[in-house]
């Protein structure tokens, strides 16, 4: 926990999030005091339910897409279900309450052990699932925890917490468990939520990331996406068009896992565009994808009302001519560049991926290397091939803590029921994308543990054991 300014200089709003923290220390301390490991799984399947059950998660998702004019509903309720259900059978018989290990050839127990009072900067692409996702795991470790939705997202949290207070009132949890920072939000508030909680979780804009490390108190950011997807000769090119096409559109791209920037090799080339257009993509000709370009790309920003649109709003929006519109899924524009003056290079948030041309692998994997460069470092890339070896070079060189093979890729990176990573909204991107994990946010990053530690036999080596092999390279 951060130092606390002196009373006298706060602000109303600074004091106000104050009562807030105080009034959540107060619950997290009761929950936390006797507990067993049943009162922190009901208390997380209770806010699961309260996002899961039907016709809330309609509710919710039509109240999304309503406030924030991003994504749609339909891929909302089935995000809002899929990775809360898939939360729920990662965290199912995990223990999170008393002693979790303990090994007699160490000598060591470990207990968890609660945080405390967790804080959550929650972005508006998302104003249900990520929410949901922090509050599972801080309620299934134990925390009481506050949301600071973005302003956009703040109807849609405030509707969530009303329901998991109806679920909690059903089990005899206090509401004060979780809270939300009231309306209307300021980064006033959410600073100085940040600077009096005991772990901030922070998932969205680089700023609120790059605040939340720099506010004293122990932080969780995650990275910039930017998916770069590989296409290799070695592809089943139906297969890779049809699972690009499903996880770009899937929400409208408001994951910050779908694909950004397809790298296709020459000799895939020609078949792949045959295929994606098949699968609904539209390759634009140079001077419509120019257009594009422009409307897309506003003053160095992008243009808030192409984000996250249906393909038919953004070829209304931006005037261009696209062949069998009526059949158009998303939009591809040809690349070449890379960097700040090539903003297709980077994160479009919608339906609009750029298209690189790469003579063979090994330039694939350089253009590749050169746009993370640029952004989305650590975060993930994928790859579409049936080489192996290829998937391993990939995984030794970039900077990436994700390589994602044969699959749809926003599907994947946050967790699958079909693959071994932990169900999750935000992708830490390690030393590569600035953040302070590499991992799926999961369970493991909203617990303490204490360790008992006990005398074992000495285990002393000699210096031979632990020398030998260095002495005969290099002598003593």
């Amino acid at each position: 926990m951060a130092v606390q300014k002196l009373q006298d200089d706060l602000s109303p709003d600074e004091m106000l999030v104050d009562q807030l923290v105080a009034r959540s220390r107060l619950a997290q301390a009761a929950f936390e005091k006797d507990a067993n490991q049943a009162r922190y799984d009901n208390a997380a399947s209770a806010a699961a339910w309260a996002l899961m059950e039907p016709a809330r998660n309609r509710e919710l998702a039509i109240m999304s897409v309503e406030t924030t004019s991003l994504g749609n509903v339909e891929d909302k309720i089935t995000k809002n279900h899929r990775k809360t259900l898939g939360l729920l059978r990662d965290i199912k018989d995990v223990k999170t309450q008393g002693v979790i290990n303990h090994d007699p050839n160490s000598g060591i127990t470990e207990i968890a052990r609660p945080i405390g009072v967790v804080g959550a900067v929650v972005p508006s692409t998302n104003p249900g699932a990520t929410p949901a996702n922090n509050i599972i795991n801080a309620l299934k470790c134990g925390n009481a925890i506050i949301l600071s939705p973005s302003p956009k997202g703040v109807v849609v949290c405030e509707k969530l917490l009303e329901y998991i207070h109806v679920e909690f009132s059903k089990i005899g949890v206090d509401p004060d468990l979780v809270q939300m920072v009231p309306s209307p939000s300021s980064k006033e508030k959410t600073q100085r939520l940040m600077e009096t909680c005991d772990l901030l979780i922070v998932t969205g804009s680089q700023d609120n990331v790059r605040r939340a490390y720099s506010s004293g108190t122990p932080a969780i950011g995650v990275g910039a996406g930017n998916v770069t997807v590989i296409v290799d000769e070695t592809a089943d090119l139906k297969s890779a068009a049809e699972k690009i096409t499903a996880s770009k559109c899937f929400d409208n791209a408001t994951s910050c896992s779908s694909e950004n920037c397809l790298v296709v090799v020459d000799a895939a080339y020609d078949q792949f565009i045959t295929e994606i257009e098949a699968a609904g993509g539209r390759l634009l000709v140079s001077a419509q994808a120019e257009k594009l370009k422009a409307s897309l790309f506003q003053d160095g920003k992008l243009n808030r009302h192409i984000i996250a649109r249906d393909v038919d709003q953004v070829i209304a929006i931006t005037g261009i001519e696209v062949a069998n519109a009526n059949t158009a899924k998303f939009l591809i524009i040809p690349a070449e560049g890379i960097g700040p003056d090539h903003p297709e290079s980077g994160e479009k948030l919608s339906l609009v991926a750029s298209l690189y041309r790469a003579t063979d692998f090994a330039t694939a994997k350089e253009v590749t290397s050169r746009i993370l460069a640029h952004q989305g470092a650590g975060h993930s890339v994928g790859l579409h091939s049936t080489d192996e070896t290829r998937a391993m070079e990939l995984g030794h060189e970039l900077p990436t803590c994700r390589v994602i093979v044969n699959q749809a890729h926003c599907f994947a990176t946050g967790g699958a029921f079909d693959n071994g990573m932990p169900f999750s909204l935000s992708m830490g991107c390690g030393s590569w994308g600035g953040n302070s994990i590499d991992d799926n946010l999961n369970h493991r990053h909203f617990m303490n543990t204490t360790k008992i530690v006990r005398t074992i036999p000495a285990n002393e080596p000699s210096l031979d054991a632990v020398f030998s092999d260095y002495w005969q390279v290099a002598g003593k």
